[in-house]
């Protein structure tokens, strides 16, 4: 490609390097029968013709199928039908050619183009400089921060864009985009980024709940979920995980929703601090931080976590509860706030 040789690559599109080529073999061994790929890929193809009939009788059963993994050869697809960019697509058909062909605000267009080397560059659809991949995921956020002007474009964008462009064509990945920010994680990438600050106060609230020990320590060193959760949320785990474990996780937030990545969050932080082995080496928030910027490799394993996730007893219901009262919470210390603001103001 362009002069240059060509480069191994594992079945996700990402580089192999020669002395981890035999490895990476012996890990790519196919564990599921050819036969059970094609009855999968099958279910899945049949759920998508008929997609309204197994959304409103059958949800159970997409969710089964998500939990299990999407064939990978029919994930691009499904991935729009769980988010219905679909729909939008069908809505709204020439809006991705029109806003292509828009030159944009170029100071939102330069902060992209400063992105795009960044984004994967192992992987081969955006390996090359300028290649037909860099230039897809340059569309796609373009597109965005026309289509969103109150949003413009933030650098947590292009992993969820590049993400969605290594399974769909780009006006597929544009509506995919555009879902996600509405209606998964809106006001993530808001002006603030209050959003986020509201969900690390519920991450906050479910340690609590769930892990003491854990909500102990972070309370005690201060530390502020934003600190570590940040990249987690807002990429969605994809410059966190293993890529097999990335996919599943993917699987599971399109049919689910954004409780998948708490889910995830908490059995991260137990696997790194739920021991009081683990905490006595975390005298400060430096260590605290390391740890969990440094997961063992076994606790992010497809194998180990995605079976975790499933078992996690956590509901839409139990989330919505407490963001209601982290947003709750929030109010009466803002209000606190400006009342002291306004004592301190009289008394000048």
């Amino acid at each position: 490609m362009n002069g240059e040789a060509h480069r191994a690559c594992d079945k996700y599109g990402f580089f192999i390097e020669e002395t981890d080529l035999e490895k990476q073999k012996q890990r790519e061994i196919v564990t599921v029968s050819v036969e059970v790929i094609l009855k999968r890929e099958k279910k899945w193809l049949h759920m998508c013709d008929n997609w309204d009939k197994f959304m409103t009788k059958k949800w159970k059963k997409i969710r089964d199928r998500c939990r299990k993994g999407i064939p990978i050869s029919v994930r691009g697809r499904a991935w729009t039908f769980l988010c219905a960019a679909y729909k939008q697509r069908i809505r709204y058909p020439e809006l991705y050619t029109q806003l292509s062909e828009q030159i944009g605000d170029e100071k939102i267009n330069d902060e992209i183009r400063k992105d795009l080397n960044r984004q994967f560059p192992s992987h081969e659809m955006f390996a090359e400089n300028n290649g037909f991949g860099q230039q897809d995921l340059y569309g796609v956020l373009k597109a965005f921060s026309i289509v969103k002007p109150d949003i413009g474009y933030c650098q947590g964008q292009a992993p969820l864009a590049s993400v969605l462009l290594m399974h769909m064509p780009a006006e597929d990945a544009f509506w995919s985009l555009v879902q996600i920010c509405d209606h998964f994680i809106p006001g993530y990438f808001s002006p603030g980024l209050e959003a986020i600050q509201i969900h690390g106060a519920v991450l906050n609230g479910f340690l609590k709940r769930f892990y003491p020990p854990i909500y102990k320590l972070m309370k005690k060193q201060n530390i502020d979920p934003v600190l570590y959760m940040t990249e987690w949320f807002m990429c969605i785990f994809s410059r966190t995980l293993p890529w097999p474990t990335v996919l599943r996780v993917w699987d599971m937030f399109f049919c689910e929703g954004i409780v998948v990545v708490f889910k995830v969050a908490l059995i991260l932080m137990a696997c790194a601090l739920g021991e009081s082995s683990q905490r006595k080496q975390c005298p400060t928030m430096y260590e605290t931080l390391h740890s969990l910027r440094n997961i063992p490799q076994k606790c992010m394993s497809e194998e180990f976590l995605i079976e975790k996730v499933i078992d996690f007893e956590l509901s839409i219901r139990d989330l919505e509860r407490e963001q209601h009262l982290q947003i709750l919470k929030r109010k009466k210390q803002k209000e606190a706030l400006l009342k002291e603001q306004r004592k301190r103001n009289a008394s000048k």
